[in-house]
Formats: C-alpha cells, sequence, structure tokens
C-alpha cells in the first residue's frame, strides 16, 4: 500500500513538474510543444524524400564550391596573394567533405535491412562527426597559419603586397559562402540533418576564413607596409570560433554514436505521454537515444493486473500512438506491460 502511494506521488508529481515548465518555457517561447510540433512537421518526410532533398541541397553547395575554389586559385594566382590560395585550398576541402556528405546521406537514406535491423541512421550521424573533425583541422591550420605571419613580422618580415583582383575574391567568397551557409542551414533544419547542418558550419567557416583575407588584403593594399599583420590576426580571432563549432558538432554526434540519452526536455515529455496516458499505472526502465533522424525508446508499463491482454496491449498501442505523433511514425518503440502490483 506504501509503495503505490509512493507511485501515486510520483507520477503525479511528473504531470505537475512538466506542466509547471511547459507555463515556464511558454513564458520565454521556448516551450518544448512548440519545438516538437515543429519536428513532427518536419518529419512529415518519407526517408527517401529526405535523401533526396539532402543530397540534392549538397550537391547545389558542391557545385558552388568548385567554381569558387577555381576562382580563388585564379584570382591568389593574378593577384600575388599566398593568402587567397590558402583561402582557395579550404574551398578544396568544403568540396572534399560534400562529397563525403553526399555519400553519407545517400547511404543513411537506405531502408532497414536484415543486416542493419535499425536502419542506416548512424552513417549520417558518422558523417556529421567527421565534418566536425575536418572543420576542427582546418580552425587549427589558420590558427597556425596566421601565428606563423604574425612571427615573420615581429622578427622584421615583410608579408607580400597583393593585388586587387585577391580583395574581390575574398569579398566574393564572404558573400557566397554566407549564402551557402543559410541555404543549407535551412533545408537541415527543416528536415532534421545533423550531417547537412554541421556542413553549413563548413561553409561559414569558409567564409569566416575569407574575412580574415580581405581585411590583410584590404590592410595591405590601402594603407601598405607592416599593416598587412591584419590579415593574421585577424584568421587568429576567427579560428577560435571555427574551434568552438567544430567541438559542438564533434561532441554532440560523437555522443549520438556512443548511445548518449536523449536531451532531458525529450525525456520529460516522454515521461508525461506515458504518466497522461489512461490506464497508466507506473512506468520504470525507460531508455532512450537516438539512431540518425529518429528517437529510440524502451520502457516498461504498469496497468492494472485485472485487465485483459487486450486492454493492455491497447494502453501500449495508445502509448505508441501518441509518440510518434510528435516525434514521426519511423520512431523507433519498444514498451514493455506489467501487471500492477
Amino acid at each position: 500500500m506504501i509503495n503505490k502511494v509512493r507511485t501515486q506521488k510520483r507520477v503525479e508529481g511528473i504531470k505537475k513538474e512538466y506542466g509547471t515548465q511547459k507555463i515556464h518555457k511558454e513564458l520565454n517561447r521556448e516551450t518544448i510543444v512548440i519545438n516538437l510540433s515543429k519536428g513532427a512537421s518536419n518529419r512529415m518526410h518519407t526517408g527517401k524524400e529526405r535523401s533526396e532533398t539532402a543530397v540534392k541541397v549538397t550537391a547545389n553547395g558542391m557545385i558552388v564550391n568548385i567554381i569558387l575554389t577555381i576562382f580563388k586559385f585564379i584570382a591568389g594566382i593574378l593577384g600575388n596573394s599566398a593568402a587567397m590560395i590558402a583561402d582557395a585550398v579550404h574551398s578544396f576541402s568544403d568540396f572534399v567533405t560534400d562529397i563525403v556528405v553526399i555519400v553519407g546521406l545517400k547511404a543513411a537514406g537506405k531502408p532497414a535491412d536484415h543486416n542493419h535491423q535499425y536502419g542506416h541512421g548512424k552513417i549520417e550521424t558518422l558523417c556529421a562527426a567527421f565534418v566536425g573533425i575536418v572543420l576542427f583541422i582546418i580552425g587549427l591550420e589558420i590558427f597556425l597559419s596566421g601565428l606563423g605571419k604574425i612571427h615573420v613580422v615581429i622578427n622584421g618580415g615583410n608579408l607580400q603586397q597583393p593585388g586587387l583582383i585577391a580583395f574581390i575574391a575574398a569579398v566574393v567568397s564572404i558573400v557566397t559562402k554566407e549564402l551557402l551557409y543559410r541555404y543549407t542551414l535551412n533545408y537541415a533544419r527543416k528536415i532534421k540533418s545533423d550531417a547537412m547542418e554541421a556542413n553549413a558550419w563548413h561553409h561559414r567557416s569558409d567564409a569566416f576564413s575569407s574575412v580574415g583575407t580581405m581585411l590583410g588584403i584590404g590592410g595591405a593594399i590601402a594603407l601598405g607596409g607592416k599593416w598587412v599583420v591584419l590579415d593574421p590576426i585577424a584568421a587568429i580571432v576567427l579560428s577560435f570560433f571555427i574551434f568552438k563549432v567544430a567541438l559542438e558538432i564533434t561532441y554532440r554526434n560523437a555522443n549520438e554514436l556512443t548511445e548518449a540519452a536523449l536531451e532531458k526536455e525529450i525525456i520529460e515529455d516522454i515521461q508525461h505521454v506515458i504518466v497522461s496516458t489512461e490506464g497508466v499505472k507506473d512506468f520504470h526502465k525507460l531508455k532512450t537515444r537516438k539512431i540518425g533522424n529518429n528517437i529510440a525508446t524502451d520502457v516498461h508499463i504498469q496497468v492494472d493486473k485485472g485487465l485483459s491482454l487486450i486492454e493492455a496491449h491497447d494502453i501500449c498501442t495508445e502509448i505508441e500512438n501518441r509518440l510518434r505523433e510528435k516525434y514521426g511514425k519511423e520512431a523507433i518503440l519498444y514498451i514493455h506491460c506489467e501487471p500492477y502490483i
């Protein structure tokens, strides 16, 4: 009897706590309900449609990267700018990661088979982690390159003064890569793709590096002499922004690859769905994780021991339907039913 009272208090506590948090987050316009409704609408895409959209957007970005890389190489050579040539190499790295992301997204879009019974979603996560690592390496390269140039100036050396075409190329690169970032990120959030979001930030890292290049080239042209040092200084500052994004992307996707639980807010919402379903007396052994774009949940629920097998099964089905309504029809759900004693 004491255990039943404790259980009832725990269930009521979850309902009350969820309700309080919901009201608080509504006041801040960050409610779980709004976020989840957006997530549900985004998951209206089928796996095939999602994969096709992701590949199309990434392929468009790859074409732009090819054109931009060639333009930067030409501008760097004609404009006598080592910084612009280095920037062109950075753009080429975007082209390489685009290929990796496209291959990964195509593989992740395949349906489940007898060897991959949970689908191929982890491949997308792996690609996102790879892009995060590449971003970190690029940030490190920009940082070390900038540090080396500053060392040259401190020791009395001079950096090359570039031509106007290199400055124009830097401006074109910033505008183009920022537009690519926004374009890719918009679709990444629509279809909930971590790999595409990581690639979008790769586009922005290229824009950041081009900002440093533009400042250095512009300063050298306008002021001449030692002011060329503006380029490496700006590059070092911007490299830290790249480090931050790279670590966030890598950490998030490495967590997913190692079966980390879902975010606290989502777990609390799942708990609320369970306890607010008619017929559920209690639950335990709730486990959550993410597989690609889908959530996976295992839970044991307890129902009245006097219910028939069909009635108990109907309660499990109701929980599944409510969770799929919020998290998508491809959510992986395992609900074990036990008698409430």
